[in-house]
């Protein structure tokens, strides 16, 4: 019981020395927006009854992943956060070119009819 209420003093003591900074502000806000994207993906599941990923799960991603890579680049200068971003933004940056490309090859079909 003892380790367990150190760990809590512990804990609180970090939170209450908590300083957010507008980097941090940046790193949190491209969290939010990274994380919220699963709800998103979720919603669209849940109206669909089947498995989707909309257009707004990308944006999300690719806005998180920006967000969180400024903040890791300039904000925190780590190299770890930066790695673990910047996969993400390069898959999601790719899947709405892909998107981009079908949008616009079917209105060319549109109106080649």
């Amino acid at each position: 019981m003892d380790l367990l209420q150190h760990e809590l003093h512990r804990i609180l003591a970090a939170l209450q020395g908590f300083e957010l900074t507008p980097w941090k502000a940046v790193g949190l806000l491209g969290s939010l927006m990274f994380t919220s994207r699963w709800f998103v993906q979720m919603y669209y599941t849940r109206k669909l009854k089947r498995v989707v990923m909309p257009l707004a799960f990308w944006w999300l991603s690719v806005c998180g992943s920006a967000l969180l890579l400024a903040y890791f680049i300039v904000g925190k200068n780590d190299s770890v956060g930066i790695l673990s971003n910047f996969f993400p933004a390069f898959v999601s940056v790719y899947n709405l070119v892909v998107h981009m490309r079908e949008v616009k090859r079917r209105q060319m079909v549109e109106s080649e009819v």
